[in-house]
């Protein structure tokens, strides 16, 4: 049973990975021409509606005024609502700026630069692995800033938020999706206020006068929260250390698509780059396999 548990597991986690990765990034690919601003309010927006109908289906709300009574997880959770939101944003402005190559560099990096955070912040141990991961992943950096007119920041920026909201969440022991809830919550002002101001000027392609368009966008929620569900199922039956190698099919995922099917620049010092990231990630999935 614990077998079968395990196989369901990886095969829920690599589908949420799948799902990120591919289906996610063509999908807002898809959606992007109405406008960075106008994705991440609708995203803020029905993944928020979405979870407080999850938790009203599963029955969650003790679990979430529990949280609520907590003025330490709640202070913490207001700081990864800011960074999540400035997450989704730097990702979608990369989807429609055509840099998903720049951004899945970030998200390669990303739990590597979580090692090292938890390292620094949390007193984690590092194995020899981990510590050439860390190193591979600084010398691609250096590598970088000095050898591209323009340096990706896009991926820097989704691995640093990533990485820092990962650390952050660490401290707190809550749930994943109640606490994506509260972070939706915590957004929601903000994301109303914009709303008043696009539709005042005009500017929202979200209409009753296209309602097609209106469904679509409308998908931005369940396109977030499906994925996450089905990572955090696979994480409870398979171990987070299996579940953290299925990962990285979402930055390959994103890599691919962005380099054969929406064309992006692809230089050779990234491709360098890309070379010491992806060793990097060879040598910290061989340390998630050895300790699963």
């Amino acid at each position: 049973m614990k077998i079968k548990n395990f196989t369901k597991g990886i095969l829920f986690s690599s589908l949420g990975s799948f799902w990120w990765g591919f289906l996610g990034t063509y999908y807002f690919k898809y959606i992007a021409f109405i406008g960075t601003v106008e994705v991440v309010l609708h995203r803020s927006l029905w993944t928020c509606i979405i979870l407080l109908l999850s938790t009203l289906i599963f029955h969650k709300w003790k679990s979430l005024l529990l949280i609520f009574k907590n003025k330490f997880k709640i202070f913490i959770l207001f700081f990864t609502s800011i960074l999540i939101f400035f997450n989704w944003a730097i990702w979608i402005y990369a989807v429609e700026n055509n840099q998903i190559i720049d951004a899945s560099f970030g998200y390669f990096i990303f739990p590597i630069l979580s090692v090292l955070l938890g390292y620094i912040f949390l007193k984690e141990k590092l194995n020899k692995k981990r510590i050439v991961s860390i190193l591979l992943v600084i010398i691609s950096t250096i590598y970088l800033f000095f050898n591209l007119n323009t340096f990706p920041w896009v991926g820097f920026a989704v691995a640093i938020i990533w990485s820092s909201y990962n650390l952050l969440r660490k401290k707190i022991n809550v749930e994943t999706d109640i606490g994506l809830l509260i972070e939706s919550l915590f957004i929601l002002p903000l994301v109303i206020i914009l709303f008043y101001f696009i539709i005042k000027t005009n500017q929202n392609d979200f209409s009753i006068s296209n309602p097609s368009l209106m469904l679509l966008i409308i998908f931005a929620g369940p396109m977030t929260v499906i994925p996450l569900f089905l990572y955090i199922k696979g994480v409870e039956l398979s171990g987070l250390g299996p579940s953290g190698m299925t990962f990285f099919i979402a930055p390959t995922g994103q890599f691919l698509l962005g380099f054969f099917y929406f064309n992006e620049a692809f230089s050779f010092e990234k491709f360098l780059s890309f070379i010491l990231i992806w060793i990097a990630v060879s040598i910290y999935l061989r340390d998630l396999y050895e300790k699963k």
